[in-house]
């Protein structure tokens, strides 16, 4: 059997770069630049142009990450594509990301499958399991996983969206999973979900169980009240439900790798809130900063794309060497979690 290692990474923010001072002066957005890095660590983040797509930002970063695995795109054989902010509400927008790669123009068209996951935060952890299994199997030699994400064309940038809109910036991050004989690669994995918090962390934007799915004026035109258009939280319920799945379920991934939190040498928390991470790592493990690394403060929450943008950075900065033992653990709406220990 095969195992599955990361080949290559690669992650892309859009140039614009929006500081918690610009979402006051540039928005009107009633809040101080201390009173946000106080509760999340956020100081900035970043925002695409209107006429950017999730599957535009996709394909930077997925061209980096194959440069690095010294790939071409039709070396792919398969694509996992983690978001909650597709292109569309159909299709999803692995298909897109397949046509802007070339895969399916001229004589070397390769029309490979186009897997989306729609798992929010915890997405890029569900889709690599996915990968690794299929890999592992020995269905697919190399598989790209990304997680992408466009949250500024969708956020309540007014005093009435400020708890949330502050949180969320756009990038995406990019992985090819590949085969390999080595004894190296994802060791094991954890994935759960609850249910019975969907609606505490959601954006219902319309119900489809209503004829029609969303309310029409005189015209046909579809209206959309601001309860059901923006992003909804209930922050504390959030933070509390975080802390204990994530750490629970590392737990279990420990277990399941037949090792112990104190032999993981780095570990990649989805970045939601600095102070969720830095509660776990403090309060909970006990471990020194020397063993996590965070980017939250330069990109926000950029939900699914937030792991695979660690994995680059710790990669391009030379704190994640061959032989390390990483941790990815994540935690989002559904509520769903979810863990993945890597050998590096």
């Amino acid at each position: 059997m095969p195992n599955a290692y990361i080949s290559g990474t690669g992650f892309f923010a859009p140039p614009r770069v929006v500081t918690n001072d610009d979402l006051i002066k540039e928005y009107g957005i009633d809040t101080t630049n201390e009173w946000i890095v106080q509760r999340t660590g956020i100081e900035e983040r970043h925002y695409a142009d209107e006429g950017v797509a999730t599957s535009d930002l996709a394909v930077e970063a997925t061209r980096i990450a194959l440069k690095n695995a010294g790939l071409e795109a039709h070396d792919l054989d398969m694509i996992v594509f983690a978001t909650l902010s597709p292109d569309h509400c159909f299709p999803g927008s692995g298909v897109y990301l397949q046509k802007k790669l070339g895969l399916c123009e001229g004589p070397k068209a390769k029309f490979i499958p186009a897997l989306d996951v729609r798992n929010q935060c915890s997405g890029f952890v569900y889709a690599l399991s996915t990968a690794t299994a299929m890999i592992k199997a020995g269905v697919y030699k190399h598989v790209l996983v990304v997680g992408a994400e466009l949250h500024s064309h969708s956020l309540d940038l007014t005093t009435r969206g400020r708890m949330v809109s502050c949180l969320f910036g756009d990038g995406a991050g990019a992985v090819v999973l590949s085969a390999t004989d080595e004894d190296r690669g994802v060791r094991a994995w954890k994935l759960g979900a609850d249910g019975r918090f969907a609606d505490k962390l959601s954006q219902p934007i319309w119900d489809i169980s209503k004829k029609p799915f969303m309310p029409l004026d005189a015209n046909g035109v579809g209206q959309v009240a601001p309860e059901m258009m923006w992003a909804q939280m209930d922050g504390k319920l959030v933070f509390r439900h975080a802390v204990e799945r994530m750490v629970t379920v590392l737990m279990e991934t420990c277990i399941e790798a037949g090792i112990t939190g104190n032999d993981i040498d780095l570990f990649l928390f989805h970045q939601a809130n600095l102070r969720i991470n830095q509660y776990i790592q403090n309060e909970v493990l006990k471990l020194p900063d020397s063993k996590f690394i965070h980017n939250i403060q330069r990109f926000g929450n950029t939900t699914a794309a937030t792991i695979p943008s660690l994995l680059h950075e710790a990669v391009e900065s030379g704190r994640l060497k061959r032989g390390m033992k990483v941790a990815c653990v994540a935690f989002g709406s559904g509520f769903t979690w979810g863990s993945v220990i890597i050998e590096w």
